[in-house]
């Protein structure tokens, strides 16, 4: 509900001072202020006018008037805070979504007009443009302050949001940048106190008859009970003027829609779960966090509202009676929620009755059923942790073999390292100069600025060394890491909050220093310490903390930047997760989950940690000592493949810029990670071993041909014979690859003999995957590529698929050697076997080329290659199949007009062939003879195999040949008259063509 205006009684004021209001009001540019409006400014901050005139029993007009002058707010910022959004508005929307914009356009644009201050009253009218076709609309605001703060407001657009609207922004500026041209007139009371009796009545009369319709019934009621000696009126001195400021015991705060407030927050929690609610939530929750910053009470008053909304959310009776948890987005928002609470009632600026009150309502609050409890369990309820490092006397005596404190501060419900740095680290902000909407939202993000601020009561402290400290303290400690999956990232937001504060703080100095205490602090902390040599395996690791001193303190303190960061590269829980000599089960993943349930963000650590080494290897570069020891500590504590290969790329691209040398050491450290990267992968198929072999080269290639070769000369223990053959060997001995390594011809015919070599070693361990690259790779030496083939005989002796075989028969009779291809053909089909009802044998093909091969070489291979065939295909159809397509291949290779010796010798090699097949197609029977086909078959084949008049056709049987008989019928005929006529009939021929 809307707070009613600002009222108070007022007595017969003293008679009026006639001189001018504004005298001394105006002062030349660069001229002090006058007495009395430094004076009259501090007045009106602080006391209520009520005061004033109780104090003084006399107050010159002049004096009410500056008093009355200086009482409206000054500064632009806090209209700006209760007219936008906490959050920047989508790229577009800024002037139909913030009302301040509006208001400062409508403010430029001459909208304000009619603009009249009455004591603390400030009226005018808006004009605001309407859309095309719309007339203009006018608005008519009305605005009631004291003490620079506006206490109420009212406005004809009747807006209902939780900002002012713009109308009441673009007034309030106007006040604000063009007081001078402001009419200003006392408050009302002393206006009316000047009158005599006439002028009162005439007054009142007028009053009445310009607004008899809104006034009437009450000035008939006002009038009857003053006529009424004994009614309440009568009994009170003076009388309300609404014009006169707030009393001493009114409120003295900016005006808040509380209804609206909590109208809001209802209905964006029943939206929960919606993106755009948990949005305009948080940027509620950064509306308060604002105005805690600027001290404004109406921040507690604000969060009093929300928590009032929060706790009669109906989803938390439903969640407690189904027993289920809260989802992660409302977790977020009652962590942030708490997080506010902690700010308000830690703050130094509230009085102890407020923080009573305060404490009195959140005891309330607990007691409700429907209050959530803190989520996370910090208590470590498992077995006894071990420490990961071998047990020292002197420091065990310590501390225990379990964490001392399970309970962190970073990741606590409350966040109390949190709230304390950021109070701590807002004490030494600079006041910003501009005002600006969105600080955060601009091209580049502004940063901000901190100064030192004396602490009081203790020399040489101060707030931003106390801020660095603080943080440090709760970053440093070695803590458990809680239970459950939103605790646990918890833990890692508030780290990553924590880093993002101390990130904005320009380091000078005086904190250089305070870094390096800390950091020594914290390497002898002993079990206290997250980089203590004691660590625990359920401690919370470093790595996050530790990048951001190593990068702080690297310019001012090397060693001891390096120092801390490699004591930081510790992973406990993978430390001791494997006894010695047991195999990582999935090498390439980030870690076993199911290994480890209870850590569910363990990838993100692991991240965190690569990250961590990525920067030590970055920064020392050039510095061999420290690159050998940054390599030793990633190697013992880094177990992830993945993130190692990613390390390598890392180290080889800073080692390889493109304006300067390559740093060599760097490069063999890269080249040193991918070969362990290699052998964790060795015997795991992942789908990234290609890339990491290829780069894997690459890199050998950017240190020289030493590297390459010694990779080649090593592929047991690194590669795959396939990865080897197929990727190492061809990719070393590309042309590119020559180019780049600038080889004179000894070390290039080196580094192919290495290759070679490589390649037959290949082809002996896996001869049905590497034959056929080892041949390739030796083709330009006669000895390796006899050597290659000689393998590729003895391992189809020792059961090299038929497959394989023909691919490298055919690999032959392409290089020109066919006698070789032949020789490979007839292994392949002494090993194929097709049974009756394989009609779609995938080895047709290749048993056709054969057939091809054998016949382009002579009647001697063709010969010779018929009883394997015979042995290997036992389906008719194929046998058909394979006949048909050989003697189309054969007669197209025959030239149309041929002698008739070499017709007649081609035609007994055909008859060969098909007298074989045939006796082993119809044992018992003549070499020619068939049954004979239907007429249907005979008509089939007439229409659709009817060759052209041009074209004689033979039968590859028998040698007939097809001819013209009567009425333009196609007929067998004999193919001359030296030869008998045919054996088969037409149907007959005709059915053994389709057989």
């Amino acid at each position: 509900m809307e707070p009613p205006a600002a009222k108070r009684s007022r007595g017969c004021p003293a008679e009026p001072d006639e001189r001018d209001a504004g005298a001394g009001a105006a002062r030349g540019q660069g001229r002090p202020e006058a007495l009395l409006d430094l004076s009259a400014k501090r007045v009106a901050e602080s006391w209520a006018f009520e005061q004033v005139e109780e104090r003084f029993s006399r107050v010159p007009e002049p004096v009410q008037k500056r008093i009355v002058f200086w009482s409206f707010p000054r500064s632009e910022r806090e209209i700006c805070m209760y007219s936008s959004l906490g959050y920047p508005p989508p790229e577009g929307e800024h002037d139909a979504r913030v009302p301040f914009t509006r208001g400062l356009h409508l403010l430029q644009s001459g909208a304000v007009d009619r603009v009249l201050q009455v004591g603390f009253h400030l009226s005018g009218n808006i004009r605001e443009p309407g859309g095309p076709g719309e007339p203009e609309r006018l608005y008519h605001v009305s605005i009631s302050f004291d003490r620079c703060k506006i206490t109420s407001v009212s406005c004809g657009c009747d807006n209902r949001d939780l900002f002012y609207c713009a109308h009441v922004v673009a007034l309030s500026l106007y006040r604000i940048r063009h007081a001078r041209q402001v009419e200003l007139r006392l408050p009302i009371s002393e206006t009316l106190s000047q009158m005599n009796r006439d002028q009162l009545q005439k007054f009142v009369q007028y009053l009445i008859s310009a607004h008899h319709t809104e006034v009437l019934p009450t000035a008939q009621r006002l009038a009857d009970e003053i006529l009424l000696l004994g009614s309440e009126i009568n009994l009170v001195h003076g009388a309300p003027d609404p014009t006169a400021g707030a009393g001493i015991e009114d409120a003295n705060c900016w005006h808040l829609d509380e209804e609206q407030i909590q109208e809001q927050v209802k209905q964006l929690l029943s939206n929960g779960g919606y993106y755009g609610a948990s949005q305009q939530l948080r940027s509620m929750f950064s509306k308060v966090r604002e105005m805690l910053r600027m001290r404004d009470s109406n921040g507690a008053r604000m969060l009093i509202l929300m928590t009032e909304q929060f706790l009669q959310d109906p989803r938390l009776a439903l969640w407690r009676q189904q027993g289920a948890g809260m989802t992660d987005k409302c977790r977020q928002l009652w962590d942030e929620l708490g997080a506010l609470w902690v700010c308000v009632v830690l703050s130094p600026h509230c009085k102890p009755e407020e923080r009573a009150g305060w404490l009195q309502l959140l005891s309330r609050w607990d007691k409700l059923d429907v209050c959530p409890l803190e989520e996370g369990n910090y208590s470590f309820d498992g077995p006894s942790l071990q420490p990961t490092v071998a047990p020292i006397p002197e420091l065990l005596q310590k501390g225990s073999t379990c964490i001392t404190n399970t309970e962190g501060w970073v990741g606590h419900p409350l966040d109390p390292i949190g709230c304390l740095c950021r109070a701590l680290l807002e004490a030494c902000r600079l006041e910003e100069e501009a005002l600006t909407l969105y600080p955060d939202s601009g091209p580049e993000k502004r940063k901000v600025a901190y100064q030192h601020v004396p602490v009081p009561g203790s020399p040489g402290e101060s707030y931003l060394v106390l801020a660095l400290e603080v943080a440090l303290l709760g970053l440093g400690q070695q803590r458990a890491l809680p239970e459950g999956l939103y605790a646990q990232d918890k833990v890692v937001r508030n780290e990553e909050q924590l880093l993002a504060l101390l990130e904005e703080v320009e380091l000078d100095e005086r904190l250089v220093q305070v870094l390096r205490k800390q950091a020594g602090l914290l390497l002898e902390g002993g079990p206290f310490s997250g980089f203590g040599e004691v660590l625990f395996r359920e401690s919370v690791p470093m790595h996050t903390c530790a990048r951001y001193l190593f990068t702080a303190l690297l310019p001012h303190d090397p060693d001891l930047a390096y120092r801390l960061a490699l004591r930081a590269m510790r992973l406990p829980v993978l430390e001791t997760a494997f006894p010695a000599g047991e195999p990582h089960p999935s090498p390439l993943d980030s870690i076993m989950s199911n290994r480890f349930p209870r850590w569910f963000i363990l990838g993100h650590l692991e991240t965190r940690q690569c990250e961590l080494a990525s920067t030590m290897l970055t920064a020392a570069k050039g510095d061999p000592k420290w690159l050998h020891a940054v390599l030793g500590s990633i190697q013992q504590n880094i177990h992830s493949p993945a993130l190692l290969f990613k390390l390598a790329q890392d180290a080889c691209k800073t080692a390889t810029p493109v304006s300067a040398p390559p740093d060599t050491t760097l490069l063999g450290i890269a080249l040193e990670l991918g070969l362990q990267v290699m052998r964790m992968t060795l015997n795991i198929m992942t789908w990234r071993r290609r890339e990491m072999v290829r780069w894997l080269v690459s890199c050998a290639t950017e240190i020289g041909p030493q590297a390459l070769m010694n990779i080649m000369q090593n592929w047991y223990s690194l590669f795959t014979p396939v990865e080897a053959a197929t990727i190492v060997a061809v990719t070393g001995t590309t042309h590119a690859t020559l180019l780049r390594l600038q080889l004179d011809t000894p070390r290039r015919e080196e580094l192919w003999a290495c290759a070679r070599t490589l390649a037959l070693q290949c082809a002996m361990k896996d001869p049905q995957n590497c034959a056929l690259p080892a041949l390739t790779l030796c083709e330009k030496n006669h000895s390796a590529f006899e050597a290659a083939y000689q393998i590729v005989l003895d391992a189809a002796a020792g059961g090299l698929g038929h497959a394989h075989l023909f691919t490298v028969a055919r690999y032959m009779e392409h290089r020109g050697l066919p006698l070789r291809a032949y020789k490979l053909a007839t292994l392949a089909l002494a090993q194929l076997s097709i049974a009756f009802n394989q009609d779609s044998h995938p080895a047709v093909n290749d048993v056709l080329w054969a057939c091809s091969l054998s016949h382009s070489l002579g009647r001697h291979e063709l010969s010779a290659i018929v009883p394997l065939i015979i042995r290997s295909i036992h389906c008719a159809p194929m046998l058909s199949d394979i006949l048909r397509r050989s003697a189309s291949s054969w007669m197209r290779q025959s030239p149309p007009t041929s002698p008739p010796a070499t017709r007649a010798s081609r035609t007994s090699a055909r008859g060969t062939m098909g007298t074989s097949l045939n006796s082993w197609a119809r044992p018992g029977r003549p070499s020619c003879w068939r049954p004979t086909g239907t007429s249907s078959s005979h008509s089939s084949w007439r229409t659709s195999n009817r060759p052209t008049r041009a074209r004689r056709n033979s039968c590859f049987w028998c040698g007939s040949v097809l001819v013209e008989g009567q009425w333009g019928a196609w007929e067998w005929g004999s193919p001359s008259p030296l030869r008998p006529p045919p054996l088969l009939s037409n149907e007959a021929h005709v059915a053994f063509q389709y057989y």
